[in-house]
């Protein structure tokens, strides 16, 4: 899916930025052509630096979005979400944060749930980086409770991770 919205680009590398910011952000595009999280615009200028183009190629990308029918569709469902891993430690919640073999294996998310629920932990949140828009994809899992060592050790035993990172 993303190497057709990056096709559609590919002739405007401005553009090509501006998208990549807005999926990053998951902002949407509305059917005025501004940028929006919600109901909040986000400024031109902002969506600019980020991308750190022009101002105009924000005005030149929406206006490519709007006139295809499967960006518009795409960038106008696009919708942010409440990720607590930067916050997790402030309200007294563990983070285990799982670099996989191949982020692209089938099974990895319940591999590690079934481990994390076999040491009495109970799982807050789960949020996986997808492997066809991110290079190198995580698996994040906030946990009620700090994470055991035993925890770790575990998990690292399994097939399909990489690494394991805990905060």
């Amino acid at each position: 899916m993303w190497s057709e919205v990056l096709a559609r680009f590919a002739k405007f590398p401005a553009q090509e930025r501006v998208a990549e910011v807005l999926l990053e952000h998951g902002f949407q595009v509305n059917s005025e052509g501004e940028v929006v999280s919600g109901t909040i615009k986000i400024p031109d200028t902002e969506i600019s630096r980020a991308a750190k183009v022009d101002r105009r190629a924000v005005d030149e990308a929406t206006a490519t979005i709007l006139g295809d029918d499967m960006l518009r569709h795409f960038f106008s469902n696009l919708k942010t979400l409440i990720f607590l891993r930067d916050v997790a430690p402030l309200l007294g919640l563990g983070v285990i944060v799982i670099t996989p073999q191949d982020a692209t294996h089938i099974g990895i998310i319940e591999e590690v749930a079934e481990t994390v629920a076999a040491f009495d932990v109970r799982v807050r949140q789960a949020v996986t980086d997808d492997p066809y828009f991110i290079d190198e994809p995580k698996l994040t899992i906030i946990c009620d409770t700090r994470v055991p060592g035993s925890l770790v050790d575990k998990l690292l035993q399994l097939a399909s991770v990489k690494g394991v990172s805990i905060f």
